[in-house]
């Protein structure tokens, strides 16, 4: 018996699947099926049930996973422990991201730190807040990151990463005296929205009240998963769209020209990272929060005047 051969084990009961535990598990189907085969017949037990569609997990197995994930989660505490004497900071993490987020943190602020801590073994998961609370729950994520406040988060440590104004993205900007703009100026029947179960969508709605896009064929059932494709329906179709700071700073020039802020107090969303406390991956958490929260809010306009901002809760 070893560690690999539980983890072997943990991978099929998580996808009920040889082939896509081994993917997972970066071996061959066979070398992956035969350690398993040796880890039952050196114990003497049926883990899975492999004359079932998707393969099932038998009860004595059941029981076997959950102690092997006990001892799995013990062997990478003893692994961090040792780094963290050796002033190393190393372990695996996985970490789950809303969509709106990842896009503008992963290749700048995530992937710096993992440069500079290539101990550091991360695995990232783009995902709705409410299956990020599931994956949190399940144990398959060690970390989230979403836009706080929200109920769901209730049971779990909240540490703050930034604030990150909401402004508007539109291909025909009303003439006005200044470059502000209230909701009531918004032509609500011809706003582009992310998919439902995107926060981003929700803070939109608690900004104007929204119609159906005016602009969109009756023949088209149309709902985008990320921010880029607003942007580009709003660039080839017209109409408008609310896009995060974030989003703004890596427009171009000419996409800048049809970005307008809202009129005081500002709308902006909270973003936080969230994760169960006390956890053996705690000192890798506090250190990516900190490059994170350290590299963005000096990107953002939220920290030099925050009295001027309001938060759009996410639901």
């Amino acid at each position: 018996m070893n560690i690999q051969q539980l983890e072997y084990l943990i991978a099929v009961d998580k996808y009920k699947h040889f082939g896509k535990a081994a993917q997972a598990c970066f071996i061959t189907q066979p070398t992956l099926s035969a350690m398993i085969q040796k880890f039952e017949d050196e114990l003497d037990v049926k883990i899975f049930d492999r004359t079932s569609h998707p393969i099932r997990t038998t009860d004595v197995g059941v029981q076997m996973v959950a102690h092997a994930k006990s001892i799995i989660d013990s062997v990478n505490e003893l692994r961090n422990k040792a780094d963290l004497l050796n002033n190393v900071l190393g372990g695996k993490i996985n970490l789950g991201i809303i969509p709106t987020v990842s896009t503008y943190i992963l290749p700048a602020e995530i992937f710096s730190f993992l440069k500079e801590n290539p101990k550091v073994e991360m695995a990232v998961k783009e995902m709705t807040t409410d299956n990020i609370i599931k994956g949190l729950k399940s144990g398959e994520l060690d970390a989230g990151i979403i836009a706080t406040p929200y109920d769901g988060a209730n049971e779990f440590y909240q540490e703050f990463l930034f604030n990150e104004e909401l402004m508007l993205y539109a291909s025909d900007v009303p003439e006005k005296l200044d470059s502000f703009v209230v909701p009531d100026e918004i032509d609500v029947e011809k706003v582009w929205l992310l998919e439902e179960g995107n926060c981003l969508r929700t803070q939109f709605e608690n900004i104007c009240h929204l119609k159906e896009n005016a602009l969109k064929p009756k023949n088209l059932d149309f709902k985008a998963s990320n921010i880029s494709t607003l942007i580009q329906m709003v660039d080839k179709v017209g109409g408008i769209s609310i896009l995060p700071e974030l989003a703004v700073l890596q427009l171009t020039e000419e996409q800048t020209a049809k970005v307008s802020r809202f009129r005081k107090p500002f709308p902006y969303r909270e973003i936080s990272i969230i994760y169960y406390k006390p956890t053996y991956k705690q000192k890798i958490i506090d250190e990516l929060l900190t490059t994170i929260r350290d590299s963005v809010q000096a990107k953002l306009n939220f920290s030099k005047a925050p009295e001027d901002y309001v938060n759009v809760k996410p639901q």
